[in-house]
């Protein structure tokens, strides 16, 4: 066993330092090299900026069980509830592990054409496909990984089904990758259990024979570091990533961390970049969207959080309407909780990227389609806010944006799911024309103190002012302290509504 293990690591490294030498001859070649003064030459496309909204499935073999995000790992650690749950439902990790949970992934009701469908009724721009979680199954029909989904599961090209779907609609196409972070995450699959029956009787993890799918244990200093310090494991992420971006060419790329891995990374990034510039005929249309600052070489991406101020450079939030993967019982976000995340992170220069939860099986429940459906309603009327549009002066006024008032988010900026208040406006810009969002149904009047007459932040009167979505006159009046507008009497339900502002030439 062990020589054939031998054999395997070494044919690895070979096909690995092939890719490497191949992709860094392509990097060279391009007009973007594994710098960060290069990578500042970097431009964002027009189709990000104007997109605002995108779709995401997070999902995979994880999903099986039903107990919600990390289920691979966590299935390994002894007196965690979804340890609990596996030894319950399936046995020991021991004997029956990740591995086995895998071919009981059928996605037997996915329909990727009817899902992106419903999704660009919703309003969405863009839509990316999870290519890889931590748990090492890759969703695309990967030739230097057997763990995939052509191989094994639903015996289908994830990846590529869910591009073709994208592209019949219209909508750009992105693929998340997770896998920087799996070599040290991985690592509980090679311990065992300390007490009961079967302590000390190593997890299926720790089989020599598995070690292409759990990693070998980890010979890193930092184990329980988000990125190994591995530089081994740093070449196989790369040769990963690398054959993902060549074989799909997706116009946005996550990674689920910061810029992994130092120069490797910047050599990943700089492929990415050029290899785009190629299939495009020198015009380079590629999001990257890594958890850091991004100083313009990329887009940066806070997960479950949003930025507390305007950013110079655009940059997206990515965050689940219920858990990452499905779970029974879970609570979804509503539509109008969306809608108000939405408006305050494109006020700030922003994206949104929310995961639409799926069944194992591949469909959605009826309430995710319902709160899907209705965001698409509520997107239909106040979209002219919304896409293409750019930050205004004040990203927005109200109580919310007092800092007393903002919670912090758990991976950096403030936290996606906000209390907000009728006093709360968001602002955006497009054509010369003010778009302001108030993100809860007032009582009485509408008070929107960036807007009078003697604010600093005009330079023009206000000509004009409706309701998105109703042809009926407002009564308005543009006094010193304040634009004020009575509320209507056909004010929306929904808790998010938008009221376009026209200036005097």
């Amino acid at each position: 066993m062990k020589k054939t293990l031998l054999v395997g690591c070494i044919a690895f490294a070979l096909a690995v330092n092939v890719k490497a030498q191949q992709s860094k001859l392509k990097t060279d070649e391009g007009k973007f090299k594994p710098t960060d003064e290069s990578l500042k030459q970097y431009q964002y496309p027009e189709w990000f900026r104007d997109a605002k909204f995108g779709i995401w499935s997070h999902w995979g073999p994880q999903a099986v069980p039903r107990q919600g995000d990390w289920y691979a790992k966590k299935m390994y650690i002894q007196g965690s509830s979804q340890n609990k749950y596996h030894v319950a439902n399936y046995g020991t990790p021991s004997k029956f592990g990740y591995k086995d949970i895998i071919p009981l992934w059928k996605a037997e009701k996915w329909d990727p054409e009817a899902l992106m469908a419903l999704y660009k009724k919703a309003g969405a721009k863009y839509f990316v496909s999870m290519g890889s979680h931590h748990d090492m199954f890759f969703l695309w029909n990967s030739k230097i990984h057997k763990w995939n989904s052509v191989n094994m599961g639903p015996h289908k090209d994830v990846v590529g089904l869910w591009q073709q779907a994208a592209k019949k609609q219209g909508l750009r196409f992105g693929i998340s990758e997770h896998l920087a972070a799996s070599f040290n995450w991985f690592q509980p699959s090679h311990g065992a259990d300390k007490t009961g029956q079967f302590a000390g009787i190593p997890y299926d993890g720790r089989d020599p024979k598995y070690a292409d799918l759990y990693h070998l244990p980890a010979d890193s200093s930092n184990i329980n570091e988000w990125l190994t310090n591995n530089p081994g494991w740093h070449k196989k992420w790369q040769a990963y990533v690398n054959e993902l971006v060549d074989n799909y060419h997706p116009d946005l790329l996550y990674s689920d961390s910061k810029l992994p891995f130092g120069d490797i990374g910047l050599e990943m990034v700089a492929h990415y970049y050029n290899q785009d510039l190629a299939k495009n005929k020198g015009k380079l249309e590629a999001i990257y969207t890594p958890k850091q600052p991004s100083e313009g070489k990329w887009a940066q991406d806070i997960e479950q959080g949003v930025l507390d101020s305007i950013s110079p450079f655009p940059w997206q939030t990515d965050t689940s309407i219920g858990d990452w993967y499905y779970r029974t019982g879970q609570k979804y976000k509503s539509a109008d909780e969306i809608a108000q995340l939405l408006l305050d992170v494109v006020s700030k220069n922003g994206n949104l990227l929310i995961n639409i939860v799926q069944t194992p099986e591949g469909n959605l429940e009826p309430d995710v389609i319902k709160i899907v459906t209705e965001i698409g309603d509520w997107i239909k009327i106040n979209g002219e806010g919304i896409y293409a549009t750019r930050p205004w002066k004040a990203y927005g006024e109200g109580p919310s944006t007092n800092k007393s008032n903002q919670k912090k988010g758990r991976f950096g900026g403030l936290a996606d799911m906000r209390t907000y208040e009728a006093t709360d406006i968001r602002y955006t810009t497009k054509n010369g024309n003010l778009y302001a969002f108030c993100l809860n149904i007032p009582q009485g009047e509408i008070k929107m103190n960036l807007l009078g007459k003697k604010s600093k932040m005009l330079d023009k009167a206000i000509a004009n002012v409706t309701m998105l979505g109703s042809n009926k006159k407002l009564n308005w009046t543009q006094q010193d302290d304040a634009l004020v507008i009575q509320k209507p009497s056909d004010y929306p339900a929904w808790l998010v509504t938008g009221f376009k502002v026209e200036f005097k030439k």
